[in-house]
């Protein structure tokens, strides 16, 4: 199945027009990304469903549209009614009998006339509101009975649920399918063909009708509402978050959902998936497992690729969402696709200074009388050209009404009130069509992306104040060893300043994450094991370096494996050694060797792309290019090589020394030589792939 592209929630109502201020207790819908819309009757609802569907169509998306009412009624009632047991023969029978306009409905009428052809008068509907009474429809459940079931299956398992034959009071859920399934069988019948109603019709149409229950997430629902302080309708809430829920699912969990068997009755979207729902309209990240970094059993030297590809694959974003403004949102991950508000430019305009008019000219000498007036940007002009006049307009004015072309004021002549000028000239030219550029509804930044400046005025330009975002990346930096001091202080015999932590949080930083200083911890398992777990508290991944390793006084791989979760990966790479990578209380720990040059190919190489993963953006590859080589190299098969090299008059050049100690050479390098796997014999001129410290982001 084709995975949905766009969501679109409902909260429906059975009464009468509420009028023109938002309130509750009336129709809302919300499309997953954008704000909840009010909606003040069944006809405003649906023009905008059909608009909404008919937007769909036109972008070649796939539409799923959430109703909170059932979509059918317990077994055997549209069979005893219709003579059919198909549900969607129910919906075409009422909307042949439902009478419905804003201030009134016959719905208290058509429930009694129901129950008087079905059970004598005694049911199944009950709860009749108005003041007059109705043949055949009880007010209370006074001599009420029924033939039919109470419930629904799905709805004997979702706690709380209201029966779908109650038409008035708290919960009157029965008025609303009695007002909404004749409202969605027209729309099929409108939209015949394209769209599949869930779970009765195979989801293989570009639209889906699916029901849905939001007091199945009922308690995200009460937060969300507490937390606000604008005072929200929970209605506008809930389809909000139903909407975010949906969306935010993976594919394979929002088919599971789908993926039931209730044919006749019909089913609530999500049932059974609560907390999966819950913490998608959260958007709370699930954890890491314990085995993401196993690699397959019987795995000793493991290529690059392979590591990559096992990385990229194992981990997910571990950043929770937050809505923040334009101007705190660069460099951010949008945690959601981003969607035009507005059309840009959301009028057509004219893209040069000039004059106004309507239609194009042929070739030959032209005149037209000048109107009172001009066009300016932000200064309409108040009126209507008539047709063979024209108007001053200046750029970026909106179109005056009667003009759709403009004419250079270069190429224009004007005297005593008219002006002339030669074409030809074609209708719409020098002008801007509304929306050429962006229409409102489209999604102009997808998720995962990392917040540009361009971005900023793109949004800004389509209306958006705030942006999805996730929260930074936190990462805490730990170093390790007995031997290391603090830069500046005064060294003794054996012992050595620290300069992996200053590099490692310096790469943090410039890979747009929080770098967090953890500190320089002495080689004691007691020190350390506080350490990581007050930093499990405080960051969302660690790095550490020194200790990695599996010898005596490799104590953080030591106290890794006591966590359970410690995967030795020995990598088939040049500079480095094994990676020690495990989850400390859920948090990822990437372990780098304590060599500072292994440290920093390895942070390139391996824990830039998982932790932009771990941010909620998207594996990064290294754009590199091939460029001639300036040097000679002899390479033994077996592991991918990584040389220090720098780049010299359109010629890639080497460090001298390709010694792991010799810091001097990164800080010389402008990037990294990736040299294959397998052998290589390399001479001056041959092609060799150059990896700049740009594209790593530095």
């Amino acid at each position: 199945m084709t995975p949905f592209n766009r969501f679109v929630m409902v909260d429906w109502s059975g009464g009468n027009d509420t009028g023109p201020r938002p309130r509750k207790d009336a129709i809302w819908a919300c499309e997953a990304g954008l704000p909840p819309q009010y909606l003040r009757n069944r006809a405003c609802a649906e023009t905008h469903l059909a608009a909404r569907i008919d937007a769909a169509l036109a972008a070649g998306e796939r539409l799923m549209i959430g109703f909170d009412f059932p979509f059918g009624y317990p077994q055997g009632f549209a069979r005893d009614l219709t003579g059919q047991a198909d549900p969607l023969a129910l919906w075409d029978w009422l909307d042949a009998r439902i009478e419905d306009s804003p201030q009134a409905n016959n719905r208290f009428d058509l429930a009694g006339r129901i129950n008087t052809d079905l059970g004598g008068g005694q049911g199944p509907f009950w709860g009749n509101a108005l003041s007059r009474d109705i043949a055949g429809l009880p007010r209370g459940k006074v001599g009420y009975k029924n033939r039919f079931a109470d419930r629904r299956a799905c709805e004997t398992r979702a706690k709380g649920s209201f029966t779908c034959w109650q038409l008035s009071g708290a919960g009157a859920v029965g008025s609303q399918m009695l007002m909404g399934l004749p409202v969605l069988a027209r729309l099929r019948r409108r939209f015949a063909g394209q769209i599949a109603v869930w779970p009765f019709e195979p989801l293989d149409r570009p639209v889906a009708f699916v029901e849905i229950w939001p007091s199945l997430i009922a308690p995200v629902i009460a937060d969300e509402i507490a937390q606000r302080l604008d005072d929200p309708i929970k209605d506008a809430v809930q389809v909000e978050l139903v909407a975010r829920a949906l969306a935010a699912l993976s594919g394979p969990i929002l088919g599971q959902m789908l993926d039931v068997d209730a044919p006749v009755e019909g089913w609530i979207l999500g049932l059974g998936h609560e907390r999966a729902l819950a913490d998608a309209a959260r958007l709370v990240p699930p954890p890491l497992s314990n085995d993401c970094f196993a690699l397959p059993a019987g795995v000793d030297w493991t290529p690059v690729d392979v590591a990559l590809a096992h990385l990229r694959d194992a981990l997910h974003p571990v950043t929770a969402p937050e809505d923040v403004p334009l101007d705190q949102a660069l460099g951010r991950v949008l945690a959601q696709p981003v969607v035009a508000q507005r059309s840009n430019p959301p009028q057509p305009n004219t893209a040069v200074d000039g004059y106004g008019f309507a239609g194009g000219v042929g070739e030959g000498p032209h005149d037209r009388p000048l109107v009172d007036g001009r066009a300016a940007a932000g200064v309409p002009f108040d009126g209507v050209v008539p047709s063979g006049a024209a108007i001053r307009v200046l750029t970026g004015a909106a179109l005056p009404e009667g003009v759709d072309t403009v004419i250079l004021q270069e190429d224009v002549t004007r005297t005593q009130g008219r002006i002339a000028f030669h074409g030809p000239l074609k209708q719409g030219a020098n002008t801007r069509r509304a929306g050429e550029d962006v229409t409102a509804g489209d999604v102009i930044l997808p998720a995962g992306r990392v917040i540009t400046p361009a971005d900023l005025a793109l949004a800004a330009a389509t209306g958006l104040g705030h942006l999805p975002t996730r929260a930074p990346l936190r990462v805490g930096v730990i170093s390790t060893g007995d031997e290391l001091i603090e830069p500046g202080q005064t060294a003794g015999p054996g012992q050595i300043f620290d300069a992996n932590r200053p590099m490692l949080l310096g790469l943090i930083a410039r890979f747009g994450h929080v770098p967090v200083d953890l500190g320089r911890l002495p080689d004691d398992r007691a020190v350390i094991r506080a350490r990581l777990d007050a930093a499990a508290r405080q960051v969302d991944a660690i790095v550490t370096s020194g200790g990695a390793s599996a010898g005596d006084e490799d104590h953080v791989s030591a106290l890794l494996a006591e966590s359970g979760a410690l995967q030795h990966w020995r990598i088939a790479i040049k500079p480095g050694r094994p990676l020690a990578l495990a989850l400390w209380n859920g948090t990822p720990v990437f372990g780098l060797p304590g060599n500072p040059v292994a440290a920093m190919v390895c942070t390139l190489i391996f824990a830039r792309p998982a932790l932009s993963v771990l941010a909620g953006s998207d594996w990064d590859v290294p754009q590199g290019m091939d460029l001639p080589a300036a040097f000679s190299k002899r390479k033994k098969p077996g592991r991918r090589e990584y040389l220090r090299a720098r780049l010299r008059d359109g010629r890639v050049e080497l460090f001298a020394s390709e010694g792991s100690g010799r810091i001097s050479g990164l800080s010389w390098a402008e990037g990294l030589v990736e040299l294959p796997d397998g052998a290589a014999e390399i001479a001056p001129g041959d092609p060799v792939r150059f990896l700049p410290y740009s594209a790593f982001g530095l």
